[in-house]
């Protein structure tokens, strides 16, 4: 019988597996080259690797202007509705509550994203309050940015706003983003079950994956790539190659974000 490795080793799609990336971009950045970061080249590469949808944020609304951004982000789903869904993202220092009402029952938006490091503010503070109370209302999962050792969203501050929030499903994006952090955000999910761990990262490899299983179930454990960011494939084979068990290896790459996916309220 044909496995995951398999295919791999001969260049082909994973066609048997569910495959989700909770944490994918569009669109060029501003501070270096990202070869084909536009939608369409986006959907060619997940074909290829037999990825069936990507949760996407405009770069563009990540940077510089949230509205634009997330107007991209709209518009790359309505294109590609089969392959995209999108994450809302809410800048603090932009009307964040004005951005929400906005997109208020917008169904190409299934989740929020903010990223505390890129503006510059702290994941614990008021100017979020407006997420977890949308977040609360609407089912919808809030991925954040965080990474080790950060003044804006470390571990702990995750840890307190889980406390804060438990009815609110957080994805903490780069599990904490080196290995000092994964053991962190290991700490954090084992200790709260609204949190899931999403892996994208230069840094990490199999093991780490592993070992969040390990520690905190598949089912709080996601894929991610932060494509065309960093690449898919490469991604993608650091769960591939983690020597999970097939039913652990199905969660991790589809099935925890489809749960997450199911909790939203129309």
């Amino acid at each position: 019988m044909n496995t995951p490795i398999d295919a791999v080793r001969a260049r082909a799609a994973l066609t048997d597996l569910d495959i989700v990336d909770a944490h994918a971009h569009a669109g060029p950045f501003s501070l270096f080259f990202i070869p084909d970061p536009d939608p369409a080249s986006m959907v060619e590469v997940m074909d290829r690797c037999g990825v069936s949808l990507a949760l996407i944020s405009a770069h563009l609304g990540v940077q510089l202007d949230t509205t634009a951004g997330n107007e991209a982000t709209a518009a790359a789903v309505s294109r590609h509705p089969d392959r995209f869904l999108g994450y809302l993202v809410v800048n603090p220092w932009q009307d964040p509550i004005a951005e929400l009402e906005r997109w208020e029952g917008d169904q190409r938006f299934r989740g929020m994203k903010i990223h505390p490091d890129q503006h510059a503010y702290p994941l614990t503070g008021p100017r979020y309050n407006a997420v977890w109370d949308f977040a609360r209302t609407t089912g919808v999962p809030v991925l954040t940015h965080t990474w080790a050792a950060s003044a804006y969203n470390d571990l702990p501050m995750l840890g307190d706003v889980a406390d804060r929030h438990p009815d609110v499903d957080i994805i903490a994006g780069h599990a904490g983003g080196m290995p000092s952090g994964y053991d962190a955000a290991i700490a954090v999910a084992a200790r709260f079950p609204n949190v899931t761990l999403e892996i994208c990262s230069s840094r990490g490899h199999g093991d780490y994956v592993r070992r969040m299983v390990d520690e905190v179930g598949s089912g709080q454990v996601a894929f991610g790539s932060d494509f065309p960011f960093l690449d898919l494939r490469v991604s993608l084979g650091r769960v591939l190659f983690a020597s999970l068990a097939s039913d652990d290896l199905a969660a991790v790459l589809g099935g925890t974000m489809r749960k997450l996916l199911s909790k939203t309220r129309s």
